[in-house]
């Protein structure tokens, strides 16, 4: 069950030839989660979820169904085939994995209210035990959900909808709802969430943030004195200077290679951007060796 915390929508690591590794995925995840974060979840739209076979997604979720990590580990679907969620969903629940973060189909624009909750039910209806969370982000599904929406879908299914995680930014801050997870989509609103009763976050630059956005969590629940929340926001700040999977795989490619791998029409930075961004982040005296803060 997802709680309160700090997450990332983890990377997807590749082979060569463009197809998942597997193991290379699992293991990312695993090291962001021993450098601070509650959990991850893959097959966010970090982790090129629109782009990677159902045949893929299913190996991984074989392989993470017995890792000692498995209760910090939460899934995505990146479908935009009703059906397919729905096939992906109820394998996934055979390993025993409930709790899953979705995002309305995109590609059409102009999705209703009512479509968009005929999405959910039919989700829903074909897997009654399934634990959503909400994945607000109108910029990829074309869609942005109201208060209205998001309360219409708790009232109609109060043990499935559990939570929202809010890329649009247009929620977090005014909805209220019992026993609701709220997760804005980025640590530079980490701390103005938490203040406003929000339950963390979950963020594709927390890949290399984990340990400053899970020190700025810590603090606030201990009353602590923030020493680290405006680095926190800096640093995110400038990888929302680019294409965040292609900084975030160039980052990460300056010690592995694999990282370089991504799928069309995915591409890395260039030399050059890759430079800047190393620079920007050094100037900001943050680097992944030392991002220890937690």
């Amino acid at each position: 069950m997802v709680k309160k915390g700090v997450y990332a929508a983890s990377l997807s690591v590749l082979k060569k030839d463009r197809s998942l590794d597997v193991d290379a995925t699992v293991n990312h995840a695993i090291q962001t989660i021993k450098n601070g974060l509650h959990g991850v979840f893959f097959f966010g739209s970090t982790g090129q979820s629109q782009l990677i076979s159902i045949a893929e997604k299913k190996e991984l979720i074989a392989k993470i169904a017995n890792n000692k990590m498995r209760k910090q580990f939460f899934l995505g679907t990146g479908n935009n085939s009703l059906n397919e969620n729905i096939d992906l969903i109820k394998y996934a629940m055979e390993y025993d994995f409930n709790s899953f973060l979705i995002m309305c189909p995109a590609y059409y624009r102009g999705n209703t209210h009512e479509g968009v909750f005929e999405f959910y039910s039919q989700l829903i209806n074909s897997a009654p035990k399934i634990k959503i969370i909400l994945y607000n982000f109108e910029k990829l599904s074309g869609y942005k959900f109201t208060p209205e929406a998001v309360t219409k879908l708790v009232k109609a299914f109060p043990k499935n909808i559990i939570g929202c995680k809010d890329s649009s930014y247009n929620l977090f801050e005014n909805l209220k709802l019992p026993d609701f997870l709220m997760f804005p989509g980025s640590e530079a609103k980490l701390l103005s969430g938490l203040k406003l009763g929000c339950s963390g976050c979950i963020s594709a630059v927390t890949n290399v943030t984990h340990s400053l956005a899970r020190k700025v969590f810590d603090d606030y629940a201990s009353n602590k004195t923030q020493t680290k929340n405006d680095q926190l926001i800096a640093v995110r700040q400038t990888f929302d200077q680019y294409n965040l999977i292609s900084a975030l795989h160039s980052y990460y490619s300056l010690e592995d290679e694999n990282y370089k791998n991504l799928l069309p029409p995915l591409t890395l930075l260039s030399d050059e951007k890759q430079k800047e961004l190393v620079e920007k982040l050094k100037s900001l005296k943050f680097t992944k060796e030392k991002n220890l803060a937690a």
